[in-house]
């Protein structure tokens, strides 16, 4: 470990969207406090990839991000480990529909405690160390924050809450910490219990100027040039959605 190096906890680091950001951040010159919930196996692997490009810069931290004592702790142990934070990126996410007739408050407790609850926890653990750092925040939202998807109102609904919280932060934590949003689109195709069929990517494809899903990548230099040169850039929350925002049905 080192306290010398710039450290970036970046939450669900483990796949996807997550995993492209710790790796850009990691290549880029940060320590990264990988953070998972249940996929253990898939976080040492990725410790053990960045730790044998450059010995001793990661490290692996488990936390249920709907616990403010789980959060608490997980903050304390990052801060423990480097004795710095400068980056949190609160990319962990729970989806998975819960349409309007069916949904239950065990749902809501999961798609709002992952999606802005444990956000907002995590950074009023950290306030502290992030402003000692000057560092960053970047919280990856959704552009179904803006607009509603069709059966998934309370993951809606939460990452509208995370769009604000990108807001308040940036103004709570100014002027030493940078905080800002990234909103992608189409990036990956759901899996697990929201995955779609070939229609339903058909009719998501029509409506995308650009007639393609985004990659990880897309969503990771972003993240990264918000975590290390954010500039005279704070409180945005940048879409990164091959133009769908331009106009017609968002569901």
């Amino acid at each position: 470990m080192s306290d010398s190096r710039p450290v970036a906890l970046v939450t669900g680091a483990t796949k996807r969207i997550g995993a492209a950001i710790a790796r850009t951040l990691h290549q880029r010159g940060y320590d990264i406090a990988i953070h998972f919930g249940t996929s253990a196996a898939e976080a040492e692997a990725l410790a053990a990839e960045f730790n044998g490009a450059r010995p001793a810069s990661a490290a692996t931290f488990q936390a249920d991000l709907c616990s403010i004592d789980a959060v608490q702790a997980l903050a304390q142990a990052v801060v423990n480990h480097w004795r710095r934070v400068d980056a949190l990126v609160n990319n962990a996410s729970t989806f998975y529909p819960t349409p309007l007739g069916a949904a239950t408050g065990t749902a809501w407790d999961d798609l709002v405690g992952s999606n802005l609850k444990g956000p907002f926890f995590l950074a009023q653990a950290l306030a502290e160390e992030l402003k000692k750092s000057r560092g960053a925040v970047v919280n990856i939202a959704d552009i179904n924050a803006r607009y509603p998807l069709a059966d998934y109102p309370i993951y809606s609904i939460a990452k509208g809450g995370l769009v604000m919280l990108t807001k308040v932060l940036a103004r709570e934590l100014a002027p030493w910490v940078h905080v800002n949003g990234v909103a992608p689109g189409s990036i990956l195709w759901p899996e697990g219990k929201a995955e779609m069929s070939e229609e339903a990517k058909a009719k998501t494809l029509a409506k995308i100027p650009l007639q393609r899903v985004g990659t990880p990548e897309d969503i990771a230099a972003l993240t990264a040039f918000l975590v290390a040169t954010p500039g005279y850039i704070t409180g945005q929350v940048i879409a990164v959605d091959g133009g769908i925002n331009l106009g017609g049905d968002k569901t």
